[in-house]
């Protein structure tokens, strides 16, 4: 493929993904009353009840300073991952009618689906800003190192995606199995609980855990205005250029095949 040809595939590849990421973002607040709105009050809300029942049933809000705060973060960023790993695992399935209609790369299903979730996230933002403003957390510098961070995010949720994506066409179980996975996931991550309240082999499994890395990171630079060092830099990439590296294979040794089961 020439040069010109690759950059025209490029930009028409791009365009559908804009376009498709513009159709969700529309059907997400059709006939809402609140519309955008309920992805800044979602997080809030979230984080008032899990806030209400930790505090005073669990009491790990006396083990955490500003615990609303550690709660929206660890929550928002999870809901980051579980929300476009499992809408990128329906992508291939739901797009069936226009996969066996047109020519067209199967990669931007998925990869759509978790850019949407990334607009999302983005948008979430507002109310952690506003819980950092409540309780007089300033902003620092570190924050600058929030854009990295989403770059790990989305290099381990297109990969995960992408693996889910295709395996959910030849086994539907998958999908079903996933909402499991998932919730598992929830428990074993410290997102409303101290990582100190564990036993000691548990902690160290957790340094296995993508997600604790990644929500660390994110409290680290938000909450606790640091920058995570050069190691815990290194291990966030690299499981994110992992996951990347096997979906991608997976899903492409597979994706010729994919019009044969959808």
């Amino acid at each position: 493929m020439s040069m010109s040809a690759y950059k025209t595939n490029l930009n028409r590849n791009w365009f559908t993904i804009v376009s498709l990421v513009s159709k969700d973002f529309k059907l997400k607040y059709r006939r809402s009353v609140l519309g955008i709105a309920w992805s800044v009050l979602n997080p809030l809300l979230m984080m008032l009840v899990l806030a209400a029942v930790f505090s005073n049933i669990l009491k790990f809000g006396d083990e955490i300073q500003n615990f609303p705060m550690y709660l929206i973060l660890g929550n928002v960023l999870f809901s980051l991952m579980s929300d476009s790993t499992s809408s990128a695992m329906w992508s291939i399935l739901e797009s069936a009618p226009l996969i066996k209609k047109i020519r067209v790369s199967k990669m931007i299903f998925p990869i759509e689906k978790i850019l949407f979730q990334l607009v999302n996230f983005t948008i979430s933002l507002i109310a952690v800003v506003m819980v950092m403003l409540f309780f007089q957390i300033p902003p620092t510098w570190n924050l600058l190192a929030l854009p990295l961070l989403l770059i790990f995010m989305t290099l381990f949720c297109a990969g995960l995606g992408m693996l889910l994506a295709a395996l959910a066409v030849f086994f539907r179980d998958v999908c079903h199995l996933w909402g499991v996975v998932i919730t598992a996931w929830t428990y074993a991550t410290p997102l409303f609980y101290p990582i100190g309240m564990l036993p000691e082999w548990m902690q160290a499994a957790e340094a296995f855990n993508p997600m604790y890395h990644y929500v660390t990171y994110f409290r680290d630079i938000a909450m606790y205005q640091t920058l995570p060092g050069f190691s815990e830099q290194v291990v966030c990439f690299s499981m994110a250029a992992v996951t990347f590296v096997i979906g991608l294979i997976v899903f492409k040794a597979t994706e010729k095949k994919f019009i044969l089961y959808v």
